[in-house]
C-alpha cells in the first residue's frame, strides 16, 4: 500500500483538495485499495476546523465531498507512516522539514514537482481563486499518478 500525505500550511484549503481530488482519481481508476491517503498542516493553527468554505465548494462542483475531515498538524512521527509527503509549496517544504527533522529517505517533495512545470500553488486563502488552485492540483495529482505508475509502484492508469 502506498501511503500518501498531502501539507499545506492549515489543511483547510490546498491540501484536503490534494487529497480528496487524488482520492477521487485513484477510485475511479479502480486503484482505492492500492493507497492511503490523508492530509495535514504544518501550522496547528487551523487545528480540528472543517475545510474551508471555498475548497468544499470547488470539489462539489466536481461531484467530490471533503465530509468529515477537520484540519490536523503533522507530527515528526508521521515519517515513519507515509511513503510521500507532498507539500503545496516550497514555504510548506520548510515547515514540513521543521517538523521532522531530516528527510533520508527522500519523501518529502512538492505535488507540482511530479509535473512538467514544476512551481508552487498558490493559496486560495490569500489569493481567493479556488479554480486556479484546483487546476493546479488536479495537474500535480495526474504527474503523481504517472510517477507512480512509471516507477512500477500501481499498475497501469
Amino acid at each position: 500500500m502506498i501511503r500518501i500525505l498531502f501539507i499545506c500550511l492549515g489543511n483547510i484549503c490546498r491540501s484536503p483538495m490534494a487529497e480528496f481530488v487524488f482520492k477521487d482519481m485513484v477510485e475511479r481508476r479502480g486503484l482505492a485499495d492500492q493507497f492511503y491517503i490523508a492530509s495535514a498542516a504544518t501550522s496547528g493553527e487551523e487545528h480540528g476546523n472543517p475545510v474551508h468554505r471555498g475548497t468544499r465548494e470547488k470539489l462539489k462542483e466536481h461531484g467530490i465531498s471533503t465530509a468529515g475531515k477537520y484540519a490536523v498538524q503533522l507530527k515528526k512521527s508521521d515519517y515513519e507512516n507515509y511513503d510521500y509527503f507532498i507539500g503545496m509549496e516550497k514555504w510548506n517544504i520548510s515547515g514540513i522539514m521543521r517538523i521532522i527533522g531530516s528527510d533520508p529517505e527522500h519523501k518529502v517533495s512538492r505535488l507540482l514537482d511530479f509535473s512538467s512545470r514544476p512551481r508552487d500553488i498558490a493559496d486560495p486563502w490569500y489569493t481567493g481563486n479556488f479554480d486556479v488552485t484546483y487546476d493546479d492540483i488536479v495537474e500535480g495529482c495526474q504527474a503523481l499518478l504517472r510517477h507512480l505508475e512509471e516507477n512500477g509502484e500501481i499498475g497501469s492508469v
